[in-house]
């Protein structure tokens, strides 16, 4: 498989701004209920930091992800680990070949995820579990990001899949969703993804955490990004920010964690 071209752009930095964080960690390896003995899959792994850190917790684990750049430097912080160059639609694996598998904040990147679901349903034995980490549309409108960024936020929301999309493509390849678990953005969030600044506003005025999330690296405007910021530069200086990270609510989480058994 080449490697894909966009997902190399996000990787450029990517990894400066982008770790494993101890709670979504500890949440991912609970939900995967790992075994002794057990083969695992990181399913779009970029640069591998969730894949080594559930390595260091004694899981045996792949990697898996379109990107050769990303592969690169998760090689380079763990040869010992076994990095595959593929997409979720097109792993290349031998059929139940992995007693469970893992995918965080990537369901967004995949191209055709009916395809995505049957080649998991496939890889998988029968019964093992997947673990996704997500977010919603719905979710997504509650970020007050759409406040400043209005279009790139447009433009995240509609690649995201909904809840029911994912659960339907999930269960027509014999995926049957086990448990819904909300995540609510924590202050000492150490992964610097989308909505890493709620409640640390200030973050998203450094270019290189912004640079590592690929809302801001592929899907905003320069214009909107420069107005945005200075906007939010000023609301925070003046606190008004407050106002408007109040206006907007989360009663449903910011994301999600999903887990599915394979009934195929």
């Amino acid at each position: 498989m080449q490697s894909h071209p966009t997902y190399d752009k996000i990787g450029s930095g990517y990894n400066d701004t982008r770790a494993a964080d101890p709670f979504i960690l500890n949440q991912l390896y609970v939900l995967m209920s790992p075994t002794r003995d057990s083969l695992y899959l990181d399913v779009g792994c970029g640069t591998g930091n969730y894949t080594i850190e559930l390595h260091n917790k004694g899981l045996n684990i792949k990697g898996l992800d379109p990107s050769q750049r990303m592969l690169d430097i998760a090689k380079r912080k763990a040869p010992h680990i076994e990095w595959i160059l593929g997409a979720a639609e097109a792993m290349g694996i031998n059929p139940n070949s992995f007693d469970g598998a893992v995918a965080s904040l990537t369901i967004h990147h995949w191209n055709n995820m009916n395809k995505a679901f049957f080649e998991l349903s496939n890889i998988l034995k029968p019964n093992a579990s997947f673990v996704l980490f997500t977010s919603s549309p719905h979710q997504m409108r509650t970020y007050w990001l759409n406040h400043y960024f209005p279009e790139m936020m447009e433009k995240s929301i509609l690649q995201m899949p909904g809840i029911d999309q994912i659960t339907n493509a999930a269960a027509n390849q014999g995926l049957m969703l086990d448990a819904t678990i909300p995540y609510y953005v924590k202050t000492d969030l150490k992964d610097h993804f989308l909505y890493v600044g709620k409640e640390r506003p200030h973050l998203y005025l450094d270019g290189n955490i912004r640079k590592g999330i690929s809302s801001f690296s592929n899907l905003a405007f320069e214009d909107e990004v420069c107005t945005g910021l200075f906007q939010l530069e000023a609301d925070i200086q003046s606190g008004d920010i407050n106002k408007i990270q109040k206006s907007y609510k989360d009663s449903d989480g910011d994301y999600y964690f999903l887990r599915f058994l394979n009934k195929k």
